[in-house]
């Protein structure tokens, strides 16, 4: 089985149970995640948004809104990483 074909056959509970998890650090029956599942199961996660046409909305890490620039420039905002 593909991680492709694995992610389309995940069922929404267990997508739930997925982010559940990511969300509090442990599994639904209370086992703390091992290092590294939590990063896992967020990409299992972030996979299935996409396979299953979760709008972006509805995602994992949407941030809604708009920038509002008083002085009236555009909403655009740059990140410098230096």
């Amino acid at each position: 089985m593909t991680l492709e074909q694995l992610i389309q056959s995940l069922t929404p509970e267990v997508y739930e149970n997925l982010k559940t998890a990511v969300e509090t650090g442990r599994w639904p029956n209370g086992v703390p995640l091992q290092d590294g599942q939590r990063e896992l199961c967020l990409e299992a996660i972030l996979r299935y948004e996409v396979a299953h046409e979760i709008p972006e909305d509805q995602r994992v890490g949407f941030i809604g809104g708009s920038c509002n620039s008083s002085k009236g420039e555009d909403d655009t905002q740059t990140l410098t990483i230096q």
